[in-house]
């Protein structure tokens, strides 16, 4: 089959197309002919040699997806040949075939184009850390960073249903306005300044219950100091460092938790779980076609490169998707 593979680490120039055997669709399993696989920046550490699949997993790229079912595996249910399926993958999504185990999809609601459907990733990555970690509750405030990405987008539709309240940081004051118009109720330009001190002018001084934090060391005193009492702060990346001090005392004065959570390296059966529970909270709205990621650009799969040069670049607001076939 027809994939993206990388020769050998670097920049965008190493992703080529080539051929690779297919995937073998094992039990448990649904054999996908993917349409559309979206971007995340974990593709671009994988591809820069930094974050290697888990064990087992495929090397090529690519953690959601979007197609056709043309196999089920033994003891599969509920699935058929013929079904769309959108699936959360641990590797594999660039390329024509993509093998997913059955609790990690999820029916495409008919109200979703295929582009539209390759979002797996980022709303179970928004839903697993601000539900069930994080607990978010009605009326509280949340601050997540990277509003304008994947994840962000996502998170501002599941808090909006939750009927939580959302503040993001972006890059400029273009993606704050679209931040805004998508849902978000306060955005605050980082490069403007320290985002504490605006945070807390947003929510009378209290601070952010829940942070949702992709950008690690750089961020994690800020992040401290914007918490209100209480608060939680949920770390799922480290875009700006591994590595940071900070005081103690600070969390045990002010009552604070810290979360770290990964979403790939997560066990077949955990993502599953993680699915039936986003399905339960979420899947009426989903169906009615309410969650729906923002597609910024869609690049044939020949033009993979552009793609990540342009993520890399943090141009987008919402998905990059790849076209498969």
């Amino acid at each position: 089959m027809k994939a993206v593979v990388v020769e050998k680490r670097g920049d965008e120039s190493v992703l080529k197309i080539g051929e690779t055997p297919d995937p073998v669709c094992g039990d448990g399993e649904l054999l996908i002919r993917v349409k559309c696989a979206a971007l995340n920046r974990a593709d671009l550490m994988q591809r820069q040699g930094f974050y290697p699949p888990p064990p087992g997993a495929s090397e090529i790229l690519g953690l959601e997806c979007a197609g056709d079912v043309i196999a089920v595996g033994k003891s599969v249910t509920g699935w058929r040949v013929g079904d769309r399926a959108m699936a959360l993958l641990p590797g594999g999504g660039y390329a024509e075939k993509a093998v997913a185990h059955q609790g990690s999809a999820m029916k495409v609601p008919n109200a979703l184009s295929d582009e539209e459907a390759a979002f797996p990733e980022v709303f179970l990555t928004a839903f697993v850390n601000l539900f069930s970690l994080a607990q978010v509750q009605r009326g509280e405030n949340v601050l997540i960073h990277g509003g304008g990405s994947g994840v962000g987008t996502a998170s501002l539709q599941l808090l909006r249903e939750a009927g939580a309240r959302a503040i993001v940081t972006a890059g400029s004051d273009e993606k704050c306005q679209q931040c805004l118009r998508f849902g978000a109720d306060v955005a605050i330009n980082y490069r403007s300044g320290p985002f504490a001190p605006q945070v807390k002018a947003a929510t009378n001084d209290r601070g952010a219950d829940i942070i949702l934090d992709s950008i690690g060391g750089a961020y994690l005193a800020e992040n401290l100091d914007a918490l209100a009492p209480g608060g939680r702060l949920v770390l799922i990346g480290l875009m700006k460092g591994a590595t940071a001090e900070i005081n103690l005392a600070t969390i045990l004065r002010r009552h604070l938790k810290i979360f770290g959570s990964t979403l790939r390296s997560r066990s077949v059966a955990e993502k599953a779980e993680i699915v039936r529970d986003f399905l339960a909270r979420f899947g009426t709205v989903l169906e009615a076609g309410k969650l729906r990621p923002p597609v910024y650009k869609t690049f044939p799969v020949s033009q993979v490169s552009d793609a990540h040069r342009m993520m890399q670049a943090s141009e987008h607001f919402g998905k990059i998707v790849l076209r498969l076939t």
